[in-house]
Formats: structure tokens, sequence, C-alpha cells
């Protein structure tokens, strides 16, 4: 497989971002969901919304220059609302190298510990994030109405925050 190179969002990946969140949700959440009228394009408009608003917060994955795969954090907390990787290159350590920056990122702004959600009966993401080290944190039975008609696993992770300078040499 070819180097993946991670690099920080810029707006003009925004509209990449949004396809690969969308083909994301498409093969891997939507076949959780009962089917609804609207629903894929509801999904697309939603992600691509996301994309556009959340782009500065964001880093992408790349190999030979295309983005791959995509993590977001959120601007007021400790918190990955979003984490995508083409479903084609699922399971080539894209999602894991891109979970691991952002946690590095975190902790130089020195977060402690990190938040993150995803659907329980997505098992294979439950069992990704475990795999990184993340831990249940609690189990929301109720689904909401909307975009998450379904329960979420919240998990959290441990991080080790950086104390001190960061300097130039």
């Amino acid at each position: 497989m070819a180097v993946i190179e991670i690099r920080k969002a810029e707006i003009s990946d925004a509209p990449r971002m949004a396809d690969i969140a969308f083909a994301a949700w498409d093969t891997g959440i939507r076949p959780l969901l009962d089917e609804r009228p609207g629903q894929r394009e509801s999904e697309r408009a939603r992600l691509s919304q996301a994309s556009a608003m959340n782009w500065q917060n964001t880093i992408v994955a790349t190999i030979d220059g295309i983005v791959v795969g995509w993590c977001c954090r959120s601007s007021r907390r400790s918190y990955i609302p979003y984490l995508f990787v083409m479903p084609d290159m699922q399971g080539h350590g894209i999602g894991a190298s891109l979970l691991n920056r952002m946690e590095t990122i975190l902790e130089l702004q020195g977060a402690s510990k990190v938040h993150l959600e995803t659907p329980a009966d997505n098992v294979r993401a439950v069992r990704f994030y475990e795999r990184q080290g993340y831990h249940i944190l609690a189990l929301r039975g109720e689904p909401r109405s909307g975009h998450d008609p379904f329960a979420s696993v919240h998990l959290e992770k441990q991080l080790q925050p950086f104390a001190g300078e960061i300097g130039e040499d």
C-alpha cells in the first residue's frame, strides 16, 4: 500500500470529505437502519453541511494526494464527532492513523481524555475504537429523532496531556 500522509484539511477538501462520509455511512450505518423515504438524500445533505462547517477542525489522510479519510474534533471540548474512511480503504490503518494524530493534537492542547460515540449496532466500529484504547462509558438506549434514530455507545480514552512549553530549538 502507498504511503499515508496526514495533513490539516483545507476548504477545498470539503466536497471530497462529504463524499467519503456519505460512502462510509451508506455502507456502514444505513444497513442498520429502517429504510425511510428520502433518507439517503437527507443524510448526504447533512454530511455535506458537516464537512463544510467543520473543515477548520479537521485532518485528512491522503494517498498519492487523494483524500481517503478524515477526522474532526469539536472546537469546544475533547470530542471527536466524525471519523470516516473510504469503505474500500478501511482495514489498512488509515482510521487508526487519523485517530492517533487527532489524539496527539488534543494532548498538545492539554486534554486528559477524549470522547466519541458510534451507533451501538455498528459492532465493527465499536471494536475498532476498543482496539485503539477506548472504553465504553455509556450506552444511550433511547434513539433521538432526526438523523440519529439509533442507540449510541459513548466511548472514552485517557490521554497523556502535554505539560510544558512548546518552544523552538
